[in-house]
């Protein structure tokens, strides 16, 4: 099982103003620059994606688990998949 783990982003890229925090992810600015740098180990990013499931609840942390998901079978959120659908027609 050594299996790369995959950004958490699932295409909203909103940041909350007063918290910090994407509305779609729930990382924080510092969060993504750590998912970009190659030094990032998988273990910071378990990490990671527990405390960002914590600071998401309700309607919002059911979304992105469920894109989340949908992400690591196919490559692309369930947002992004939407997006690229309506623009085809």
């Amino acid at each position: 099982m050594d299996q790369k783990i995959i950004s958490p982003c699932i295409s909203v890229c909103r940041t909350d103003p007063i918290s910090g925090f994407c509305y779609g992810c729930g990382r924080s600015n510092e969060d993504k620059t750590s998912w970009n740098n190659p030094e990032t180990s998988e273990e910071w990013k378990v990490q990671n994606l527990e405390d960002i499931q914590g600071r998401l609840s309700g309607w919002q942390l059911e979304s992105f688990k469920k894109s989340y998901e949908y992400k690591k079978i196919n490559g692309i959120s369930l947002i992004k998949k939407t997006l690229l659908e309506k623009n085809k027609t």
